[in-house]
């Protein structure tokens, strides 16, 4: 099998990389960047902190703060407005997954006009696009390393899947300084999304050795960091090793494919208003319970690289230890069911066949180990629920 491999052109990472924003922004040949970003980025100062940076460097800013979590296609129409008005020839998007995912789609958008549903899977967009700098403010989407963003139909409520070339970034600033504000709760749901990255990533069916060195790296990394993280968000080692594990993580993926968790998950957030990170922490113990039997081996092999199973125990040992150790992170990070987190078991239940079809429809499953029909995907999803 050939493996196709795509990278942002430029990579910055480091404690205070923000602060060669400017530098890398020229280096692309950008005079007039958009900031894409959303409104505590703007209250917090660090916007401010970017403008005066690429000032410095002569460049031309102006700043569209309209981002909002889980970006729908409503959302889309004022920043697609600002790239117009600022004649921008390069968008920056600073924040975390949602606000970097809105730069991607305004940086096709406003070169190729047209509806965000003319993009979604399976079309292969392969440009042309505005170039894109993601900065990350979290650490978990990987989006800044991605050839995908997720955009919801403000019309159908379905949270599309859009692929391809055009949708990676030109380039990424990786700087774990940005996340040392995160709370605790979104400390957990980006790491447990970043981990829920790099194990499907080793796992799929489009799986090679280079998605899998970086899959297996990030698994290490998150197994020593993320419960440290969690209970300690000023501990900046870890903060630093959870940055950049999820980068990796965004490569793996990228460079492989996500599968049934996230092609489930992503009706969850759309129904019912569930952070996407948070989603797949709902679901990643059952998911990998269901898949495991079909690729015991690379399940033994994420275990190993977690720390949860020796290099003497046996795959079956290793991959059972795997599982395990998923509730456990679940219990340890206090991530809720659907049920605690406050959905209505009766308008969850109602949604199963309608969700059951969205995820199927977006493709991520047909990646899966094991890959499930309608009614095994529907008895996931009621099996999460308490």
């Amino acid at each position: 099998m050939v493996a196709n491999i795509a990278l942002p052109r430029l990579m910055r990472a480091g404690g205070g990389a923000i602060h060669e924003a400017g530098s890398l922004v020229s280096d692309l040949g950008g005079h007039r960047p958009l900031i894409v970003t959303d409104a505590y980025m703007v209250a917090s100062g660090v916007v401010s902190s970017l403008i005066e940076t690429l000032r410095k460097s002569g460049l031309s800013v102006a700043v569209f703060s309209g981002t909002v979590p889980d970006p729908t296609t409503d959302s889309l129409s004022d920043g697609v407005r600002a790239v117009n008005e600022h004649e921008a020839d390069i968008i920056i998007g600073l924040g975390g997954g949602s606000a970097i995912d809105t730069a991607k789609a305004l940086g096709i958008l406003s070169r190729q006009g047209g509806e965000m549903r003319d993009y979604k899977a399976p079309r292969n967009n392969t440009g042309p696009a505005l170039p894109v700098v993601a900065i990350p403010t979290t650490a978990g989407s990987g989006s800044e390393a991605t050839q995908f963003t997720i955009i919801s139909d403000s019309e159908t409520g379905e949270k599309m899947l859009c692929a391809g070339i055009a949708f990676l970034p030109a380039a990424a600033v990786i700087d774990h300084t940005l996340t040392l504000s995160m709370p605790p709760r979104l400390t957990a749901d980006t790491g447990i999304d970043a981990l829920t990255h790099a194990i499907e990533a080793f796992v799929s069916k489009k799986a090679s050795p280079f998605s899998d060195a970086f899959a297996l790296s990030a698994i290490k990394t998150i197994g020593t960091n993320l419960r440290k993280v969690y209970e300690d968000g000023s501990n900046q080692a870890a903060r630093e090793a959870m940055m950049l594990a999820a980068t990796q993580a965004g490569i793996a993926f990228s460079n492989s494919s996500v599968a049934l968790v996230h092609g489930m998950s992503r009706p969850i957030g759309a129904h019912f208003h569930v952070a996407h990170g948070l989603a797949n922490a709902m679901l990643f113990p059952a998911v990998t319970e269901f898949s495991v039997t079909a690729a015991e081996s690379r399940y033994a092999e994420c275990a190993r690289a977690l720390g949860v199973a020796s290099a003497a125990a046996t795959d079956r040992e290793a991959s059972v230890a795997l599982v395990a150790e998923l509730h456990a992170i679940n219990a340890d990070l206090d991530v809720p069911t659907p049920e605690v987190f406050g959905i209505d078991r009766h308008a969850w239940e109602s949604k199963l066949p309608l969700m059951a079809e969205q995820a199927l429809s977006s493709g991520s499953p047909a990646n899966n180990p094991v890959i499930p029909d309608a009614q095994q995907i529907q008895d996931i999803y009621a099996s999460i629920y308490a």
